[in-house]
């Protein structure tokens, strides 16, 4: 099932690479005004879903513009078409593909496809994480002081200011803080080594399913901001290379008291 999600990943990829720059008909979602769509993110996820149900026509679907399509099957496929809308519609080449399958509530496998930089990232549980069919693993830092994080803000960021706040005090506790607005690579860019750790306070599971699995599969930790154990059902998500992630939870429970 990995490969097919392979190849519905690389489909939507070529339409969205050719597109790239050039979306049309913009709109902004009901009550979000800072939240994108494009006519690209629904057409991507078209064919995703298609290349799916043509050999499974029986799964259920968790789609990012379609929303559910239940089934009552054991096996669900969550999709984000174009993870960093924003990005994509400015021309800005930060932005994915995530597709990631769930078997009775289990993520089981997922891809993350980034078309502007042909970047695969694939991960089937107890098999580990691969980019290009490189395997992958997380970084080794130990240390907040050596550590590049990195996070997102949600849509109704000016309703709140916390993780304003949490964001500040990590500029001052990490070598750096980065925010890319593609949640998907933010996590496998955790899992890659690339970025030591994760945080974000309003997730939908289509952006950080396949990515916290790669992160899980690559040797890092993953769990709410609290440090509990977590599922991507869970808006607020912490995710690192596991060497520095009480640190982190430490940072995170000083910003949520003020």
């Amino acid at each position: 099932m990995l490969e097919l999600g392979v190849k519905a990943a690389l489909a939507a990829g070529e339409l969205i690479r050719e597109r790239a720059g050039k979306a049309q008909n913009v709109e902004r979602k009901s009550g979000q005004e800072t939240n994108l769509v494009t006519e690209l993110d629904r057409q991507a996820e078209e064919i995703i879903i298609k290349r799916i149900r043509q050999e499974y026509p029986d799964h259920d679907f968790l789609a990012e513009e379609s929303g559910g399509h239940d089934r009552k099957s054991d096996y669900r496929w969550v999709i984000d078409p174009i993870d960093g809308t924003t990005n994509f519609a400015h021309g800005l080449p930060i932005f994915s593909i995530s597709i990631a399958l769930e078997h009775k509530g289990n993520l089981i496998s997922g891809v993350v496809y980034d078309p502007t930089r042909d970047e695969l990232f694939t991960v089937e549980k107890g098999k580990g994480a691969f980019l290009n069919r490189n395997r992958i693993r997380v970084s080794t830092v130990s240390t907040l002081i050596e550590s590049v994080l990195v996070t997102g803000f949600p849509y109704d960021v000016k309703s709140s200011n916390e993780n304003i706040r949490h964001f500040q005090s990590f500029l001052v506790e990490a070598q750096a803080v980065r925010r890319l607005g593609s949640a998907a690579l933010d996590l496998c860019y955790v899992a890659a080594g690339r970025l030591d750790g994760y945080w974000e306070m309003s997730l939908s599971p289509w952006d950080m399913a396949a990515g916290v699995l790669l992160v899980q599969e690559a040797g890092g930790t993953f769990t709410d901001q609290e440090g509990r154990p977590s599922t991507i059902y869970n808006k607020s998500v912490l995710t690192s290379n596991g060497l520095i992630h009480d640190q982190m939870i430490r940072i995170l429970a000083k910003g949520s008291m003020k």
